[in-house]
């Protein structure tokens, strides 16, 4: 008897998540023109290069150039991130880049961890690391207490942070192996 509704509340669980997910991405999809955020330009693009690019006809949809198939794309630039599905977009969210980023291309979930403290000294959970630059693992994460705050000028950080419901949904998506196209 026990085993059943163990089964049930996972089923449940899943469930929830998955109608939270699919409100988050309809609600951030349905923001007015009037209060999304300015994008800042990508930390590597010289102001050359960044007045030339025009701005992408939809901001939510998946970049061009980020590949095909199942994948997760950063957009280092748009601080976003895609979670694509095997015939469309799965779910996209808002993240906070960490001090150190990876550079642009195509990766792989290399490990995974529940709940640790990160580099920051914050709690963190739901960690899905794919690249490391200069000994510095960098991987997706959320912040235990919900904060995606700036991280401190002048640390070395790795953790591409994003809202606890992001996080459950990338923790969800993105398993060892998974493809992490990293978009300027």
């Amino acid at each position: 008897m026990a085993r059943s509704s163990s089964g049930t509340v996972a089923g449940l669980t899943a469930a929830a998540l998955a109608v939270v997910a699919f409100l988050a991405y309809q609600a951030s999809a349905n923001v007015p023109e009037s209060l999304a955020k300015p994008r800042a330009a990508a930390p590597s693009a010289r102001p050359s290069e960044a007045a030339t690019e025009e701005p992408r006809k939809d901001p939510l949809a998946v970049p061009t150039g980020s590949g095909t198939g199942v994948r997760v794309v950063y957009s280092l630039g748009e601080r976003r991130v895609w979670l694509v599905g095997a015939e469309q977009l799965t779910q996209t969210f808002p993240v906070m880049p960490s001090t150190i980023s990876p550079k642009p291309g195509t990766y792989e979930v290399t490990s995974r961890s529940g709940r640790i403290e990160g580099s920051d000294g914050v709690e963190i959970e739901h960690v899905v690391r794919f690249a490391t630059v200069d000994d510095v693992s960098i991987g997706f994460s959320a912040a235990v207490d919900g904060s995606m705050s700036s991280p401190v000028p002048g640390t070395k950080t790795g953790g591409v942070r994003m809202k606890r419901a992001d996080g459950d949904a990338m923790w969800t998506f993105a398993t060892i192996g998974s493809k992490v196209v990293v978009v300027p």
